[in-house]
This record gives structure tokens, C-alpha cells and sequence, in this order.
């Protein structure tokens, strides 16, 4: 047992040893290496490989590789592997007796005396066996290791491990995972990223700093990635379902680029030679919409259905529509269903309730039972839908025989859900003499509502000749027969909608269902380019056809109401009511078209919007009435009533409306010249273009300018002119023949610089002499409001300018015209403020009255009710000019092209 004990010591002492020279003889071999990656690694943990240039540490790292396999190479050569029996020997050479060696030794004779005495010597081997001491080798690691340098670097790691600190992994990951990429240039690669978000959020780009985390954008948003490299990198997108591999494209400036959709979670990396740029996107879902009624729809006024909603989204609504299907549907068509776009308000963002009136009396299930339901629809174009409400659709009330026939054929061809039947072969037809007979009787192959509709047309047009008093009518009816027996499919069958429906109304109502129908249009057409933010040349273009359809449908009512008996007009205002006159409507109603025109061209959309339905809303209810003393001029609200009505006003108020409109046409006429002035001095206008229009709309405004000029300057002529008013208006408002008569626009243009500063001179001389002379009560209205200073001032201004015109100084008469613009804006701001607290302070004196107008408002000048948009007032719509007349004039004066976008950008928004 104790011989078993012995062995297995000297056993593991044996291991021991053996280790020992293993140690020895790697560092004998390899300690070149050893020291070359102690040295690497002392300098990534101090950070000195972090501080010079990825292309040198790239180097640093390509020379350690390279260096580290040739001393690998040249370590194994000299490597000698020790073995178990050089291990025994050193471990059996610590002693004097070598037990090990001994132990293998036999006696030499085999008596009894001898192995007595072998057994004897056995034991003292056994126990010096177990004083064996495993070698540590001094000399040897002496002779290897001279400068201790087995305990030197250890020490060197642990303090530069210290040093380094929390930094230490990321130091030597950098160092052993270097910039391979640097040495082609790829350090210098600057990747730009953004993040456009989808348009209905309508949130701005977010730009990416490198090495952005956790950076939140909505849902379906397109990241576009952009940077120069001598090739192609590539776009690595990770996402939690799946990882996208996309390479960059070239583009025509020599740079590379590439957009991908974000639809969720993604890590973003772009790769050139190694990772280039890398980031951490957040995507935030986008919920589908909800919507439901608040209150059920039922039949209003005018037949139109209204009901309440409410609809949710994350980014807001973009569309919302009533879906329409029959409770007991056609069998050819049992799904069928009809989708009625709803209006939206103004802002439509987030949550929104609101109420909508539509007229449904058109739609070719009207006075049928159906299942409505909403249907919302954001940007992204995801729907949702409301719980169905049953309900009857209202129908259009026809007196008249004829028109009710006419909406009863209408309504039987649309109904009909079927198509045409397929006509077969004809080769009859392909031979000489034959006649195509398929394709002249079309009506054979025809749905039966279509056939039921011909017959009905030929039915109420038989012998029509005799029984019809009208002719255009027959010709009507005889057209939509036409349509029907021409037409090879159903879709052509159903444009005898418009014609029908037209044609009933025609008989039924008149000329007013035409003007109501033009109304209607424009106001869509308005509405729509306020909110999707239609050019200003657009915007003022809808704007105009607006007003005229305004003023033709409050000539067609006042029409159709003196065909029923309604007295005409006085003659004094017969002219302008009945011709579309500056006073058509009265002049509140004038004052809230110039309102609405005014908000178009400050941007004011939402407010526009508003004010438009209202004005609307206000014509459909117009009606005319037969005034209580039975005589024309007894009517309220009727046309060229509040034109006497103002020419009962106040003296004082008179005198300031006359000044502020001959202001507001020097005014007008003054930035115009200004415009010119800086075009000819920019070279862009000939020197003294005598007759030159005006840049901008057909009213004169200069350039997209306001029309200040035409809206608040009635006495100008120029829209009596155009919309047929009085021609004699010129003689009276202007005593000295340099009025606002026919043409004013292009004769302020016409002539020199120099002569047209000059005429506008003498306007302005003109208008501090006459101030106080129209009161006819020897009282000056236009004290303390008309700035006699100011006015002086900008006169001096004007002078400057003209005679730096006549010297050719363009640039310095531009300055002095800039200047006149501003004083005239400012004593203009302050003839607005004045006069619009005059016509408050009366208004609230003739408030009391309990009378009311057709428009709703108490008679006197209350106002609209509750419900209305407050109109902003004449002094806020002129500084809102005023702010966009000096955009407008630092746009002319910017140097640089990145000045000139930003201003764009302001003038657009504006």
C-alpha cells in the first residue's frame, strides 16, 4: 500500500515536471510573438491605436497579423517538445539516490541474502520518492528569460487593463477587428439618412445623426440613404420578421443612393468594406380609422339628409364617405353599393366631430329603403367602418307632370344593374347591300330597365308636336331617347342622368336651379384647392368664378322672384342688383365676399373654408318676400335695399369709406410700380414699356398682388365694368377726369416710370385737399384718423422716386417707392381700424331691432348668428397684405438662391 502511495505521488509529480518543461520550451520557442502581441495589446488599451487614423491602425493591425504568423512559423520550428522520460530524469536528478532509476535496477544474484537486502534498499527508495521535489528549472529560465520578462509583462497588461478601464473591451475589439475598409478611403464615406415620413402624417423629415437609437417613425415611412465610395455599398435592414438585403444605386451626380419602406422595427446598417453607418429605427403602427354616427341621419331642409359623426385616426381622416346599399337588393346585384363622399372640416386632424348635410335626392335609390353605414378612410388608405342604420333615402318633390315623368325614366335606367347582352357574329352584314342589323337596333340587346326607360321616352313623346308647348323640352326628351338607343353598353345608357335630371329640374324650378347648381360648383371647386394648397394663381382664379356664381345666383332668385309678383327694385338700384353691382346683395354680403377673398390670399384656409360654407349655406336659404307695405323698397335684405341703407349711413362713415377706397386704389397702383421698377432694374421689364400689363389675375392686381384695389375700391369702376355695371360712374366719383373709370388697370400702366410715379403723385395731392369735403357738414370725419404727417411724408417719398426715375436711378427710387408703400399701408391700417369701430358702434346701436333679413341677421348691420365664422376685420386682413407684400419685396431684393427658396417657401405657406 505505502509502495502504491509512493507511485502515484511520483506519478503526478512527473506530470508536474512535465508541464513545467512544456512552459519552458514554448517560451524558449515562441517569446518574440509573446512580446509582439503584448506590445499590440498595451497600445489598444492605453488608446493609442483608438488615436491615430483607421488607415495607420488598419496598417498596425495588417503588419500584427502578418508579423504574428511569421514568428508562429518560425516558434514551431524551434519548439522542442520535451518528453515523459526527460521529465523523470530532471525529476529523479533532485536527488542523490535517483530512486526513480533505481527502482528499475534487479540484484544481481537471486539468494536469500540478496533479496533480503534488496527488499531493505527498496524501502529507502520508496521513501525517498516521496521526498522528491519537482525542478523549477532556475537556470534554464535564467538562460531563457535574462530580463524577467515573464513577470514584466503580465504587470504591463494589468496596468494598461486598469488604465483603460470600462473602455478596455470596446479598445480591443477596435484593435483586433480593425478598419480594413480605411485604406480604400471608406473612413472619409459620409452616409446622409433621412426619414420621410408618409404625407397624411404630416410630419416634417427627420434627419439621422450617426449612431442614432431608438428613433421613433411612423408606420410605412421611407428612409433614403445617400453617399459617395469608389463602388456600390449595401443596405442591410433587420427587422424582427425579416432582414433585407438591397444594394445603393447610381446616381447621376456620381454618389449613391437608396430608399426602402419601413414598415417595422429595422436596424439599419449600410456596409462598405465593413460597417459604415448604422441605425436604430422605432416604427409606430397606424391603426386603421374608426367612425360612427352620432346621431342618425333624417330628412332636413331642402330634402337633405343630415346626421352627426365622429371619426378617429392617428394621423386624421383624409376621406369620408356614406355607403349606401338597398335592403332588398336587386337579384342581379345583391352586394351593390353606392359610396357618397362627405365634406370634411377644416382640420381634420386626430379626433373630429362634426355635421353633415348632403343632398341625396339625386342618387338613383332616392325614396327606397337602405342600410347607410360611414366609411373612413386615412392616409395610408386603411378604411373603417360604422355600424349600418337603416333609413329611406328623401326624393326630389316634383309638382310638374313632365318633370316627375323625367325623373321617373331617369331612376328606371339607373336602377337597372344589368349589363348589355353580347352581340353575336352578323356575317350577314359582310356582304354587299346587307344592313348591320345588330348594331342598329342596340336597344335589343339591352337590360329591361333601359328597354322600360326607351319605351317610357317614346311614350311622353308621342305626337309631342301637339301636346308640348315647349319645344326645347321635346328636343330634351327626344335626346335622351337617342342616348338609349345608341348606346352598346350600360355604363353609356347611364349618361342620360345628367340630361334627365337637369331637364326635371329645368321644368320644375327654372333658371335659379341652374344658378344653384353653378353655386355649388364653384364653392366645391374653391373648397378643394384651400385644402389641397393649390397655387395662388389658382386659388384667386376659383375665387373669381366663385363670386360671379355668387352674384348670378342673386340675380336669377331676385328673377324668379319678381316673376311671382315681387315688385322690381327702385330704379336707382334695379342696375346694380339685377347686373351683379359692387352693392349686389348688400353690402355686408359684399364685405363677407371680400373677406373670403382676402383669407384665400393670406393662406388662411381653414378660416376661408368656413367662411365660404357659410356663404353658401346663407345663399341656398335666400329667400325673397313680399315687405310688409307691399311696395319694393319694403322688402329687407333684398338686393339694392342695403345699398340705400348705406347711403343712409352717417356722413362720417361715408367720408371714410370714400378715403380708404381711393387709397387702397393708389395704394394698389403704387406697389405695382415698385414691382416694375425693381423688374426694369434686374433687366427683366424694358426701360419705359408704355402699355405692359400688369403681371397677375385679369383684374389688374399686380404680379398675384392683393386686389385691395377692386374688393374695398367699389368706386373704382373697374368691376362695375366687368360685371355690367353702371358706366357713368367714372364722372361722378371723379371731378377732375382722372378718376377710377373704365380701364383704370391699364391706364395706370401705361407710360413711363416716371410719368406713372408722377400721376400717382397728384392722387395723393389730391386726396389731402379733398379730405373733409364730402361730409357736406363742414366736419372733418378724417381727423385724427388720417395721418396728415404720414400722409406728407409718403408724398415726399413719391417725389424722391420720381425724380430718381428721371435720372435712370432705379435701384434708389425703388428704395423711396418701397417707403411711400409703407406709410400709405399704415395710414391705410388706420382708416380701416377707425371705420370698422365707427360701423361697430352703429351696429350696436341698431342691434336692439328684432327684424331679420333672408340672410338670418337682424336688420340694421347685427351680423350672423352664433353659428358663423367671425369675418376678420379690415385692419387684420390689411396687415395680413402687408406681411405679404414685404415677403413679396425681399423675395425681389434676395442675393443668394437659397434665400430666394426660404422666401418662397414663406410666401407659399403664407
Amino acid at each position: 500500500m505505502a509502495d502504491r502511495q509512493s507511485l502515484s505521488i511520483v506519478e503526478d509529480r512527473i506530470g508536474e515536471t512535465h508541464g513545467r518543461m512544456w512552459r519552458l520550451a514554448l517560451v524558449r520557442a515562441f517569446w518574440p510573438l509573446v512580446v509582439l502581441v503584448t506590445v499590440y495589446l498595451v497600445l489598444a488599451l492605453t488608446g493609442l491605436i483608438d488615436a491615430v487614423s483607421r488607415g495607420f491602425g488598419a496598417v498596425l493591425a495588417i503588419l500584427l497579423f502578418a508579423s504574428a504568423l511569421v514568428l508562429l512559423w518560425r516558434g514551431y520550428q524551434r519548439l522542442k517538445a520535451p518528453t515523459r522520460a526527460e521529465a523523470i530524469t530532471a525529476l529523479d536528478g533532485t536527488s542523490e539516490l535517483r530512486p526513480m532509476a533505481s527502482l528499475t535496477d534487479r540484484p544481481a544474484k537471486p539468494t536469500m541474502e540478496a533479496h533480503t537486502l534488496w527488499s531493505r534498499h527498496r524501502e529507502i527508495l520508496f521513501r525517498e520518492l516521496k521526498k522528491l521535489r519537482v525542478p523549477f528549472f532556475e537556470d534554464e529560465w535564467r538562460a531563457a528569460d535574462r530580463y524577467r520578462m515573464r513577470f514584466a509583462i503580465p504587470a504591463l497588461l494589468v496596468g494598461a487593463a486598469l488604465l483603460a478601464g470600462v473602455n478596455a473591451p470596446g479598445r480591443l475589439m477596435r484593435a483586433f477587428d480593425p478598419d480594413i475598409g480605411a485604406l480604400m478611403g471608406a473612413d472619409k464615406m459620409v452616409v446622409e439618412a433621412w426619414v420621410t415620413p408618409p404625407e397624411h402624417t404630416g410630419r416634417a423629415p427627420i434627419f439621422l445623426k450617426t449612431g442614432a437609437k431608438d428613433v421613433r417613425v411612423p408606420e410605412g415611412s421611407e428612409i433614403t440613404l445617400r453617399t459617395k465610395a469608389p463602388s456600390a455599398p449595401k443596405l442591410i435592414l433587420k427587422g424582427k420578421k425579416k432582414t433585407r438585403k438591397m444594394k445603393f444605386e447610381a446616381t447621376p451626380d456620381g454618389a449613391f443612393e437608396i430608399k426602402a419602406r419601413l414598415d417595422e422595427p429595422t436596424r439599419v446598417s449600410v456596409r462598405w468594406w465593413g460597417e459604415r453607418a448604422a441605425w436604430k429605427l422605432d416604427v409606430s403602427p397606424d391603426d386603421p380609422p374608426t367612425v360612427e354616427f352620432v346621431s342618425m341621419p333624417f330628412v332636413g331642409p331642402r330634402d337633405t339628409t343630415e346626421f352627426t359623426w365622429a371619426a378617429r385616426d392617428d394621423y386624421g381622416v383624409v376621406k369620408l364617405e356614406i355607403g349606401i346599399k338597398l335592403r332588398e337588393p336587386h337579384p342581379a346585384a345583391p352586394d351593390a353599393e353606392d359610396r357618397v363622399a362627405v365634406s370634411l372640416p377644416g382640420a381634420a386632424n386626430g379626433e373630429i366631430t362634426d355635421k353633415a348635410q348632403i343632398d341625396l335626392t339625386r342618387h338613383r335609390w332616392a325614396g327606397l329603403a337602405v342600410d347607410l353605414r360611414l366609411i373612413a378612410t386615412d392616409g395610408a388608405g386603411q378604411e373603417g367602418v360604422s355600424a349600418s342604420t337603416p333609413f329611406v333615402l328623401p326624393d326630389k318633390f316634383f309638382l310638374d307632370p313632365l318633370a316627375r315623368a323625367a325623373q321617373d325614366i331617369r331612376v328606371t335606367v339607373l336602377r337597372e344593374p344589368r349589363e348589355y347582352k353580347k352581340a353575336g357574329l352578323n356575317l350577314e352584314a359582310l356582304r354587299a347591300g346587307r344592313l348591320n342589323t345588330s348594331a342598329a337596333n342596340r336597344l335589343a340587346l339591352a337590360p329591361a330597365g333601359v328597354q322600360k326607360g326607351a319605351l317610357m321616352l317614346d311614350a311622353i313623346t308621342w305626337q309631342g308636336e301637339r301636346y308640348f308647348d315647349h319645344l326645347p323640352t321635346y328636343l330634351s326628351f327626344r335626346t335622351a331617347h337617342g342616348i338609349l338607343e345608341s348606346a352598346a353598353s350600360k355604363a353609356e345608357a347611364d349618361e342620360v342622368d345628367t340630361l334627365l335630371w337637369a331637364l326635371a329640374l329645368k321644368i320644375e324650378y327654372g333658371t335659379a336651379a341652374d344658378a344653384l347648381r353653378r353655386l355649388e360648383a364653384a364653392k366645391a371647386a374653391l373648397e378643394q384647392a384651400l385644402r389641397n394648397g393649390a397655387s395662388e394663381e389658382e386659388i384667386r382664379r376659383r375665387m373669381d368664378a366663385f363670386r360671379e356664381a355668387a352674384n348670378e345666383y342673386l340675380a336669377a332668385k331676385m328673377a324668379e322672384a319678381m316673376a311671382n309678383g315681387l315688385d322690381a327694385p327702385p330704379p336707382d338700384q334695379d342696375g346694380e342688383a339685377m347686373a351683379g353691382g359692387s352693392e349686389l346683395g348688400g353690402q355686408d354680403f359684399e364685405d363677407m365676399l371680400d373677406a373670403l377673398e382676402d383669407l384665400t390670399e393670406t393662406g388662411a384656409s381653414d378660416q376661408a373654408r368656413q367662411l365660404l360654407s357659410d356663404i353658401t349655406n346663407m345663399l341656398q336659404n335666400l329667400d325673397f318676400q313680399q315687405g310688409q307695405n307691399g311696395s319694393g323698397q319694403g322688402m329687407p335684405g333684398q338686393p339694392g335695399e342695403q345699398a340705400e341703407n348705406d347711403s343712409e349711413a352717417p356722413p362720417e362713415e361715408q367720408e371714410l369709406t370714400d378715403a380708404m377706397k381711393r387709397l387702397n386704389e393708389i395704394l394698389r397702383e403704387q406697389r405695382q410700380l415698385n414691382d416694375d421698377t425693381l423688374a426694369e432694374e434686374r433687366g427683366e421689364r424694358q426701360p419705359g414699356g408704355a402699355g405692359q400689363q400688369p403681371q397677375g389675375n385679369q383684374r389688374g392686381e399686380p404680379g398675384g398682388e392683393e386686389g385691395e384695389g377692386e374688393e374695398e375700391g367699389q368706386g373704382a369702376g373697374q368691376r362695375a365694368d366687368r360685371e355690367g355695371g353702371r358706366g357713368g360712374g367714372a364722372e361722378e366719383n371723379d371731378p377732375e377726369g382722372e378718376g377710377e373709370g373704365e380701364g383704370t388697370g391699364r391706364r395706370f400702366a401705361e407710360g413711363s416710370l416716371e410719368e406713372r410715379q408722377a400721376r400717382l403723385g397728384e392722387m395723393v395731392e389730391r386726396l389731402t385737399r379733398e379730405r373733409g369735403g364730402k361730409s357736406g357738414q363742414g366736419e372733418d370725419a378724417l381727423e385724427g384718423a388720417l395721418d396728415e404727417d404720414a400722409l406728407g411724408e409718403a408724398r415726399e417719398a413719391q417725389q424722391r422716386a420720381e425724380e430718381l426715375l428721371g435720372m435712370g436711378n432705379q435701384g434708389r427710387a425703388a428704395r423711396n417707392q418701397e417707403r411711400a408703400t409703407q406709410l400709405l399701408s399704415e395710414i391705410n391700417r388706420d382708416l380701416a381700424q377707425a371705420l370698422d369701430e365707427m360701423r361697430e358702434a352703429r351696429e350696436n346701436e341698431s342691434g336692439a331691432r328684432g327684424e331679420t333679413d333672408p340672410f338670418g341677421r337682424l336688420i340694421g348691420g347685427g351680423g350672423n348668428d352664433s353659428e358663423s365664422v367671425e369675418i376678420p376685420a379690415e385692419a387684420e386682413r390689411q396687415r395680413a397684405k402687408d406681411i405679404l407684400d414685404e415677403l413679396r419685396r425681399r423675395y425681389n431684393e434676395a442675393e443668394t438662391e437659397e434665400e430666394r427658396d426660404y422666401l418662397r417657401r414663406l410666401m407659399d405657406r403664407f
